[in-house]
């Protein structure tokens, strides 16, 4: 059985919370990515995803001025690497969130999507 380890994205996109909302949208679209986290300092203060974007921009708040850290969900929810798949996936469906930062320790490592997460399971159906 899979774990976290074998299929997250080692290359975790990173932002300060001072970063404003227009700056992250521009670089999530630019690096296809559907998350961001956010750091303070080495430690994991949030996260900021896709649907923060619309509810900040649905605010009618200037996105070019708005924080990432008035929008994100500050300490989320985070598993380790040696998680089985099958039951980070059972997590994520059951909290309602579609990014799972993995953690060792305090260390932030890498993350996974519920797309990474299917694409593993559809692997091993097929």
């Amino acid at each position: 059985m899979p774990t976290l380890n074998d299929i997250m994205s080692r290359d975790v996109f990173t932002v300060a919370g001072d970063t404003t909302v227009a700056e992250v949208a521009q670089a999530m679209l630019k690096g296809r990515v559907g998350s961001a986290i956010v750091m303070d300092g080495r430690f994991l203060a949030g996260i900021f995803t896709e649907r923060d974007v619309v509810r900040a921009a649905a605010s009618g708040r200037d996105l070019s001025t708005a924080r990432v850290t008035d929008w994100m969900t500050p300490e989320p929810v985070t598993a380790p690497p040696d998680t089985d798949v099958d039951d980070a996936a059972a997590m994520m469906m059951g909290q309602g969130f579609r990014h799972l930062p993995v953690e060792d320790g305090n260390d932030l490592i890498g993350i996974v999507s519920l797309r990474d997460i299917l694409r593993t399971r559809v692997r091993r159906v097929g």
